[in-house]
């Protein structure tokens, strides 16, 4: 199982997770059905803009505002495409350098016509891996869009009608959720993070027993009216949440510490009653998951939250091999009829030092998906999309280096085969330091928040 950094005298764990709404290749005349249409809006709410509502090939797309003409109207669809007036937005001279124009063209299918709506809210052209950009971060009508490297900048944050209507993939911004502990490393402000990254929720480490079963932050901060329900106060002042996470590698596990299934669904429902939540994260590892007694239990239990709860998503957390995990609290849960919303596993820890760990991830995913296959029944789809990944940023305890480009390899893992979960351990050390493993910094040389603005790229 995997071995946590120290936090206080303990050792912690990692885990990776938000989020893009992708929409791929081209279909040339009509907008494709499964489309949804309105304005997009932008920098001081105002409305991204055809000039003139002219519909000719060349015609500037601009900053105006909101005025509910034709002009204004634009049509998001799951080819990809972006269009008003019957022609898509197109980035002027299939450039991908800065400063290149945006306009309004007969739509051809390039790669230049095609666009992913973030959950970050970044509007990107994936042929440039750049943002749709208000030029000169300035608000004045007309000013014109332009290609950019994106930046998180308020110039470059878009609100658009998604494909198959509704808004944004339902479970994207959920999904993308990186771990977030209040108990070391200088927690960062998750408004930071939020403004910085587009990314909305956390996931919030660790619930744990007090020694008997009753749940405490860290098994000693109080559940209610401390520090954790101030950080949960403040993400969704910001319009996100949190999804609390029960166990972790160290201390006393509510699974072990209570003496029933019974006790233990009432513990988790305390939590979910005290903030009223959305999702909780079941991370069971260390000697809980060894215990054939504690895994029954724990099923037990999430099968009574879960008829208690509905709707209540229920994610399940456990360590890895290369090839994949070890599957009894797999297959115990399928005998006895327990369904979650992911199963996601921890790619790190396993000594893969010198290796790649976007390749050795994608292996003990796939060894994931054949456990859920064997246990379950499922299709290939149906596993990917029962199947979650929780990575480590920078160096992990065992000197494994988790590089930014290796969590580009995972989202692209991830985008393709519509996993349910997609996070990391964690948002604190989402942030430079010249080496070694540290609390509150990676060990890599990075720019703050570089990891979880990959993932903020995740559309589920």
């Amino acid at each position: 199982m995997t071995n946590r950094l120290p936090a206080r005298s303990v050792v912690l764990r990692g885990t990776l997770t938000t989020a893009l709404l992708a929409l791929s290749a081209g279909a040339l005349g009509t907008a494709p059905a499964a489309a949804a249409t309105g304005t997009i809006t932008g920098l001081a709410g105002k409305c991204l803009d055809v000039a003139g509502a002219n519909p000719a090939n060349g015609t500037a797309v601009q900053l105006y505002d909101c005025n509910g003409t034709a002009a204004q109207q634009w049509t998001v669809g799951t080819d990809g495409t972006v269009r008003a007036l019957g022609k898509c937005l197109d980035v002027t001279g299939n450039s991908t350098a800065n400063g290149a124009r945006l306009q309004l063209w007969d739509c051809t299918g390039g790669a230049n016509q095609r666009w992913t709506v973030s959950t970050a809210r970044d509007l990107v052209n994936p042929q440039a891996d750049k943002c749709a950009d208000v030029t000169g971060n300035t608000s004045a009508n007309a000013t014109p869009i332009q290609l950019w490297t994106c930046t998180g900048g308020a110039n470059q944050k878009w609100t658009a009608p998604a494909a198959g209507g509704g808004g944004t993939t339902p479970s994207a911004p959920m999904a993308v959720a990186p771990y977030l502990y209040n108990g070391w490393g200088n927690p960062p402000s998750p408004t930071t993070v939020m403004n910085a990254t587009g990314v909305k929720w956390f996931t919030l480490a660790f619930v744990l027993s007090n020694g008997y079963c009753n749940p405490q932050w860290d098994g000693s901060r109080p559940l209610t009216g401390g520090v954790d329900q101030q950080t949960v106060t403040t993400v969704r002042a910001g319009g996100g949440d949190v999804i609390p996470s029960f166990g972790g590698y160290s201390g006393n596990k509510l699974e072990s510490s209570c003496s029933s299934a019974g006790e233990l669904a009432a513990a988790y429902q305390k939590v979910v009653n005290a903030y009223g939540l959305k999702a909780i994260d079941i991370d069971i590892e260390a000697d809980a998951y060894s215990s054939a007694t504690v895994q029954q239990r724990t099923v037990d239990a999430l099968k009574t939250v879960k008829a208690n709860n509905p709707g209540l998503k229920v994610y399940v957390t456990i360590g890895t091999g290369q090839n994949g995990p070890d599957t009894s609290l797999i297959n115990r849960a399928a005998a006895s009829g327990l369904t979650v919303d992911s199963w996601t596993i921890m790619p790190f820890d396993f000594g893969g030092a010198g290796q790649n760990m976007g390749t050795l991830t994608q292996r003990a995913a796939e060894g994931l998906r054949t456990a859920l296959k064997n246990a379950y029944g499922y299709s290939d789809d149906q596993a990917y999309r029962d199947m979650g990944i929780s990575s480590m940023n920078g160096i992990t305890d065992q000197n494994e280096t988790v590089t930014v480009a290796d969590f580009q390899a995972i989202l692209g893992y991830a985008q393709q085969h519509h996993l349910a979960r997609l996070t990391f351990w964690s948002v604190n050390r989402d942030r430079p330091c010249t080496g070694g493993v540290a609390d509150s910094c990676s060990g890599v040389s990075q720019q703050n928040w570089d990891y979880t603005r990959v993932l903020a790229k995740y559309t589920g």
